[in-house]
């Protein structure tokens, strides 16, 4: 019987970290992100923010007592899975799909360590540094301000999750500030 029942917190936990990936994703396909800070518009400019969405929310439920970890680890999960199923849509062969999923882990790892390092030590320069370097995949950004609007909305992401009860987040909900207030 423990089994079952282990068995249906676990897939609760799958919908709920599968809930919170999606909220992320939404926010990470606002408009303004590709036209007014010049995220590209690219398969690697869409994984490179949709990764700080998730890297914000991650953080956010790694600081709090279980569940958080938990569905830190729900978002993490059901953000690969549609990455798997992605590149599948995409025609990618299946022999190569769990390498290049596995380097998408490892380059979100990076990314993820780059982005709370900078923002652990409040070192902002360092934060846009990360962000240039990885949105833009060292191209210089599209404009003198793109990293410095991106570090702000960064920062006023965090605070907006740091602001929400862990019972809302435990339960799916989540939101995240209009990217255009964010980065002003």
């Amino acid at each position: 019987m423990a089994g079952f029942l282990g068995l249906g917190r676990r897939a609760r936990r799958e919908r709920i970290g599968f809930a919170l990936y999606t909220a992320a994703v939404n926010a990470a396909r606002a408009p303004y992100l590709f036209t007014a800070v010049g995220v590209p518009d690219t398969l690697d400019g869409r994984f490179d923010i949709i990764g700080v969405y998730a890297f914000l929310t991650i953080q956010r439920l790694k600081r709090e007592p279980e569940p958080g970890p938990e569905l830190a680890q729900a978002l993490f999960d059901a953000m690969f899975s549609d990455m798997d199923t992605n590149l599948r849509e995409l025609g990618v062969s299946d022999m190569s799909i769990g390498r290049r999923v596995r380097a998408m882990w490892e380059a979100f790892h990076g990314r993820a360590l780059a982005y709370a390092d900078a923002m652990e030590a409040g070192d902002i320069p360092a934060l846009e540094a990360a962000l240039a370097r990885n949105i833009w995949r060292g191209a210089p950004p599209p404009s003198e301000g793109a990293a410095a609007a991106l570090a702000r909305l960064v920062l006023a992401q965090e605070a907006c999750l740091a602001a929400q009860s862990m019972d809302r987040l435990g339960a799916g909900e989540i939101g995240f500030v209009p990217a255009p207030e964010a980065c002003q």
